[in-house]
């Protein structure tokens, strides 16, 4: 009985050595496997083809774009002020780069309106002074915006409004996350920019993507 507890006494600290140590590799482990599709997942969900119409008529899809980084807005023409304080900041952003950086950018705007935003709407508010002065608009039909809307993961809605508004009507706005979206050359993922970033902020991370970009080309 005493040789017993002698061994029991030996073995003890042993068996919590081995348990915490198996606890730690398991919770590592477990780290590894939450950090892992964190580090895919947001490159493979951000993005992917379209077929749209720009400004001018013409039809487009991602694939025109390849070549020059995109910086993507999700909006629409009628929207009182979040839009387009949010293209000024993109515009005042892009005038930080140097010429030549700046040639590598294609300022974009996706509405998510399309029902009003007609091929003729968006040629006048692209050409807005206040907006980077190559902005290009695009449009499409409710599928194909909605399309697009869905591989950016982008959320819109008409917004209820008042009761008892006219659900026929032309007047009304629409609820839309506010984000432009980084894309590089190859149309993939980079960043995100939420709304209110200002610009210098928004300068210097494209700087930084512009020299990573340019350094592995």
């Amino acid at each position: 009985m005493q040789r017993a507890w002698i061994w029991l006494i030996i073995a003890l600290p042993m068996i919590v050595v081995i348990g915490f140590f198996t606890l730690m590799l398991t919770d590592e482990s477990q780290r590894e496997t939450r950090r892992a599709p964190t580090r895919t997942s947001g490159e493979a969900l951000i993005g992917g083809p379209f077929t749209l119409v720009d400004q001018t008529g013409q039809t487009v899809t991602e694939a025109d774009f390849h070549g020059r980084a995109m910086l993507i807005y999700f909006g629409y023409t009628y929207c009182p002020d979040v839009c387009p304080f949010s293209l000024q900041i993109m515009a005042a952003a892009l005038e930080q780069l140097e010429p030549e950086q700046r040639a590598r950018i294609q300022p974009i705007l996706i509405t998510i309106d399309p029902q009003r935003d007609t091929v003729d709407q968006l040629a006048q508010y692209v050409a807005s002074p206040a907006f980077p002065p190559d902005l290009v608009g695009l449009t499409g039909s409710q599928e194909q915006i909605a399309n697009v809307a869905g591989v950016y993961r982008v959320a819109f809605r008409r917004s209820a409004g008042e009761d008892g508004e006219d659900e026929t009507s032309d007047d009304y706005l629409m609820d839309h996350s506010s984000i432009v979206y980084l894309m590089d050359s190859e149309g993939r993922f980079v960043d995100v920019f939420s709304h209110g970033s200002d610009p210098q902020t928004m300068a210097a991370r494209l700087q930084e993507f512009l020299e990573e970009e340019g350094s592995s080309s």
